[in-house]
């Protein structure tokens, strides 16, 4: 038989492979359906989202990247004033510094000048007291010149006149004596 004859017999009985003809014209409206409705409600959803979540995607990456430039910013006005604020110290330490030595030597020329005060005092009080002493010894001398001299001369020096001239003399010619020893 040959091949045309096959396909009449074939048309008559039910072909297992082939679907019958209104099963193919039924799934190509139901497809075309499913692809209207899919075009139509489905798609434009699917478009919508990932629209969405693309601008959400660069709007973070933008917020990210500003972010970014806004901790470089501060970053760089933290170091900013990191640098100002060491600088500050370093003059305020320098300032202080400069101070104590400035006290330092306010309080040594203080101690200077409460030291030759002191040593002045001392120096009067030494010749206070020295002309104290030299004044009493001269009485002293006075008094045992004259009573010596009462004694060897025979005669009294009891007046004051006489006596304080007597031992004026004595005590000059003694520092005229005692004078050229010195030297």
């Amino acid at each position: 038989m040959n091949l045309t004859a096959e396909l009449i017999l074939a048309e008559g009985e039910l072909n297992p492979v082939l679907p019958h003809t209104s099963e193919i014209i039924l799934g190509i409206v139901a497809f075309l359906l499913l692809l209207f409705v899919i075009s139509k409600f489905v798609a434009p959803r699917f478009e919508k989202l990932y629209a969405e979540r693309t601008e959400k995607i660069e709007g973070g990456i933008k917020k990210a990247e500003q972010a970014q430039a806004d901790a470089e910013a501060a970053l760089q006005q933290y170091q900013a004033q990191l640098a100002e604020a060491r600088a500050e110290s370093a003059r305020i330490r320098d300032d202080a510094r400069a101070e104590a030595e400035q006290i330092k030597e306010e309080l040594r020329a203080q101690a200077q000048e409460e030291a030759a005060r002191i040593v002045a005092q001392g120096e009067a009080r030494l010749a206070a007291q020295r002309a104290q002493i030299v004044a009493e010894l001269r009485a002293d001398l006075g008094r045992q010149a004259v009573a010596l001299a009462g004694r060897i001369v025979g005669e009294s020096l009891e007046d004051e006149a006489r006596r304080r001239g007597t031992v004026d003399r004595f005590l000059s010619e003694l520092d005229s004596v005692s004078a050229p020893a010195n030297k």
